[in-house]
């Protein structure tokens, strides 16, 4: 197949570029040339937020004036001899205006729009085993600039179904983990036991998780615009997939370190005015936000194919990806810093008679 990737260089792009490399697709990355695209792409360089940013998708002669054009809808009548693809693989998370002017862009000459949105999409809060047709919030408009993260993933979602219609492959993933992680949560935590010691784990041990290994979320969308799947999908790992305490037993082994894991209620966690997800990446205690974040209802994936690779595989490789880039993981510019102060972490332990 011929796959178009809008990104292809960090994290989930990249992991999709690799897998698809990997079947011996022919790949195609558009970037804007931040990070190096893997070896074995076409390279095309562009900023989808600049005036005459998508110059290099289209042999159009004046791109510069895309906005004022009265129909995107259809260009292949414009676009002779511009490349066409089987699909185009998008995973955008800013202004929704982006993926609209793509997408018509593109119209008359990729079969179908796979665009990586996410579970933030439905409503808050969203009740343990939520299907695909749930409340959702509503769409940030196309015209306007970049606002919150639901509502221009949602808005990305109305703009690749506006043009594409049913040919709208809508990825809903949850929790995202694996080799490339630019958030920094299981990288922060692998880097934390690493150092040894008393570590505050947060209870309980058995606390469910839900999350999908970038890698398999690469080859579940492969498969999907290979055989044609549209409409919206949660992806995350099924319900009983890990635990808390399964996703840090797997670091204490991955690392060899002489760490200790303390569990902790999280009643005493959050007296301590530490925040789930944030200073406690991943966690999130029982309640109403976990239905949200952890009880995904996924039947509709595993239908078709979802596979999710053990939590132990998914620590290991991203210790060893650590391993051979000198340990520290990038960060997303856009995206604040996770993980918790040591000097509050040594006081929570510290009640607990812990030195």
């Amino acid at each position: 197949m011929r796959l178009l990737i809008l990104g292809g260089t960090e994290f989930v792009g990249r992991a999709v570029t690799e897998a698809a490399l990997a079947r011996g697709w022919r790949v195609t990355v558009f970037h804007r040339g931040h990070h190096e695209a893997p070896a074995g792409v076409t390279t095309l360089r562009g900023d989808r937020t600049a005036p005459g940013g998508l110059a290099a998708l289209s042999n159009l002669p004046n791109l510069s004036n895309l906005s004022n054009l009265p129909d995107l809808s259809d260009l292949s009548d414009l676009s002779d001899g511009a490349d066409a693809w089987d699909a185009v693989v998008d995973t955008w998370s800013a202004a929704p205006s982006a993926v609209l002017s793509t997408a018509r862009l593109l119209a008359g000459r990729v079969g179908r729009y796979a665009y990586v949105s996410s579970r933030s999409v439905y409503a808050n809060p969203a009740p343990a085993g939520l299907p695909e047709d749930g409340p959702l919030v509503e769409g940030a408009s196309a015209a306007a600039g970049q606002t919150a993260y639901p509502q221009d993933k949602r808005g990305g979602e109305l703009a690749a179904e506006a043009v594409f219609g049913d040919r709208a492959l809508l990825v809903r993933a949850g929790l995202i983990l694996g080799p490339g992680e630019n958030i920094g949560r299981l990288p922060w935590w692998l880097g934390r036991i690493a150092r040894g010691g008393p570590v505050l784990a947060p209870g309980p041990r058995d606390n469910p998780l839900q999350y999908i290994d970038a890698r398999d979320l690469a080859e579940w969308t492969l498969d999907a615009v290979r055989d044609g799947l549209g409409g919206p999908y949660n992806l995350v790992s099924p319900a009983g997939h890990t635990s808390m305490g399964e996703l840090l037993d797997a670091c204490v082994r991955v690392t060899g370190s002489d760490a200790e894991l303390r569990w902790t209620d999280p009643g005493t966690i959050l007296a301590a005015g530490i925040e789930p997800w944030t200073d406690l990446p991943v966690w999130i205690p029982p309640g109403e936000m976990h239905d949200t974040m952890h009880g995904s209802d996924v039947s509709k994936a595993l239908a078709t194919g979802l596979r999710c690779r053990p939590v132990a595989e998914t620590v290991a490789d991203t210790w060893s990806w650590l391993g051979s880039i000198g340990g520290r993981a990038p960060q997303r510019p856009d995206r604040p810093p996770v993980g918790l102060a040591p000097e509050l972490e040594a006081r929570v332990l510290a009640q607990q008679g812990v030195d």
